[in-house]
């Protein structure tokens, strides 16, 4: 069934869905992605002016400087949860509200610049992290108060998904309202 026109704005590349077995090889595409997500965020981003960062990228969603700035602190979250995970056996791990993180100031004042060198630090340090975890490790999980047991080979994969999924979201604006990028 065809997905409707709210949904694919929303959801430009789909919700993250996978099923398949988890594999070194799996797991090893689904860094990559998270390690060159810096980069091509940045090359997007580096080019769209104040008036442009501050468009919505779907009516009643974020602007795309909320949607860089999230970023930053969901992924922040997701290597911090990590680090418990690895730590800690099976920590419950806080939840947090997003949509009011993103109505906070520095979502509002802060510019992009400043979480794109924030990503790109963390991600250095974090596939790092990623790329020395044993199979045993990929198989630690931690619990989420709503979602439950996440294993931590596949949050690699939601934290994939959830890096592409949001560059989508700015990358198609653009290419709606014919931005040069």
């Amino acid at each position: 069934m065809e997905k409707d026109p709210l949904y694919r704005l929303k959801y430009p590349i789909g919700e993250f869905d996978f099923a398949g077995e988890i594999t070194r090889a799996v797991v090893n595409g689904w860094i990559d992605e998270i390690e060159q997500l810096p980069g091509k965020l940045r090359a997007v981003v580096s080019k769209l002016s104040d008036e442009q960062l501050d468009t919505p990228y779907r009516s009643g969603g974020w602007t795309l400087r909320q949607v860089v700035h999230h970023i930053g602190d969901s992924h922040l979250n997701s290597y911090i949860r990590f680090k418990w995970t690895l730590t800690e056996d099976t920590p419950t791990i806080k939840a947090y509200y997003e949509d009011r993180w993103a109505e906070l100031p520095d979502y509002q004042r802060v510019p992009v610049a400043v979480s794109l060198d924030f990503i790109e630090a963390l991600h250095r340090k974090w596939v790092i992290l990623l790329r020395e975890l044993s199979d045993a490790d990929l198989q630690r999980a931690f619990i989420h108060p709503e979602s439950g047991a996440t294993l931590l080979g596949k949050n690699i994969g939601i934290y994939a998904w959830h890096g592409n999924h949001h560059l989508a979201h700015i990358t198609r604006l653009c290419e709606r309202k014919n931005w040069q990028i």
